[in-house]
């Protein structure tokens, strides 16, 4: 009686810690917060003092100066400020809570599968130093391919490629276990700066990373089209000659050709990881093709480049691809007693 009470009073939540937004999942609530993973700083004495987080701080990317400043605790999928994203973490968790809990409550996170120790015990320190009673982690892509529906229980092979804003994992899942992954330090930020770094290169215009995801957003290809059926936007930035405010136009193509290097990147992560897996898994994955999740999947034309490049291999994207991790992490959570094993170990 008093576990069932427990239950009911517990919001156990799941947490899609990324590097671009943090996403939570709360036990019989879906989806209740999805905010950019930032937190504005105040320095004033040798102190720094957290004073705007998530959408408030992001507003302040690249705009702050003298003592105030805004950062992603987050880089690569993993905890770069460990004090910074405690203070995030705690937030989150609080506003999540919204005070409906007096018990607090067990948390999943999602960690890269190539996380290391290190990383995976700062990752579960900064979420009972928020307030959990418990911390367990959920590898990336296993909870990406659960999110998209695939039959990770299953014997047969199923392939996941989720793109996020500071890794993207390529994984084979079978039996409720990752069968190979491989974890490359591409996604969506390395595509914002190799836009940046292509536009100051090539039109000597300087442009900041926020202006880069919204180029990214409206034209963003991995694939050069005709001319024909290309789209064009316009873009502001500082002019690197004589450093005055400058507007140029940009084509689809353009954004393609500044794209090559990170695309070719995952596009080498997927066949690596065709060319290690054994047979009867790549046998599998001949009949189910592999899915694409994450933000980065919503990049035009990214699906057709990797069905070229695997020589006709299906490429689907997922529904609901941006949310398809905490998704998944929430499925584990309301169905801990069925799912647990999929769990990791943590360090």
């Amino acid at each position: 009686m008093f576990s069932s009470l427990l239950g009911m009073f517990s919001s156990d939540m799941a947490i899609d810690l990324g590097t671009a937004n943090t996403l939570i999942y709360v036990n019989g609530r879906g989806i209740i917060l999805n905010e950019p993973s930032v937190v504005a700083l105040l320095e004033k004495g040798g102190r720094s003092r957290v004073v705007a987080l998530g959408e408030e701080a992001k507003r302040m990317l690249g705009r702050t100066s003298g003592n105030l400043r805004a950062i992603r605790p987050m880089r690569d999928g993993v905890i770069a400020d460990f004090e910074v994203a405690e203070e995030m973490i705690k937030h989150f968790i609080q506003k999540a809570h919204n005070r409906r809990s007096f018990v607090n409550p067990r948390v999943i996170i999602c960690v890269p599968s190539g996380a290391t120790p290190v990383e995976r015990r700062a990752i579960q320190e900064s979420a009972l130093g928020a307030g959990a009673r418990a911390a367990y982690l959920i590898e990336e892509p296993m909870a990406a391919a659960i999110g998209a529906k695939l039959p990770v229980t299953a014997p047969a092979g199923s392939m996941v490629v989720d793109i996020g804003g500071g890794t993207t994992e390529v994984a084979v899942l079978a039996m409720g276990k990752v069968a190979y992954s491989r974890s490359v330090r591409v996604g969506g930020d390395k595509m914002n700066e190799a836009i940046v770094a292509y536009i100051r290169r090539k039109h000597s215009l300087l442009v900041g990373e926020a202006s880069a995801e919204r180029i990214k957003e409206k034209i963003g290809s991995a694939a050069t089209l005709d001319s024909g059926d290309e789209v064009t936007v316009q873009i502001r930035g500082r002019d690197l000659l004589d450093g005055v405010p400058k507007e140029i136009v940009v084509s689809q193509n353009d954004i393609a050709e500044a794209l090559a290097e990170p695309v070719g990147q995952i596009v080498e992560a997927v066949r690596t990881t065709l060319e290690s897996i054994p047979p009867e898994l790549a046998a599998d994955i001949v009949d189910t093709g592999l899915t694409l999740t994450g933000g980065g999947a919503l990049l035009d034309n990214l699906d057709i480049v990797l069905n070229r490049k695997t020589k006709g291999l299906a490429v689907r994207v997922a529904d609901d691809a941006l949310t398809c991790v905490v998704l998944g992490t929430g499925k584990v959570l309301d169905d801990m007693e069925t799912l647990s094993g999929v769990l990791s170990s943590g360090y």
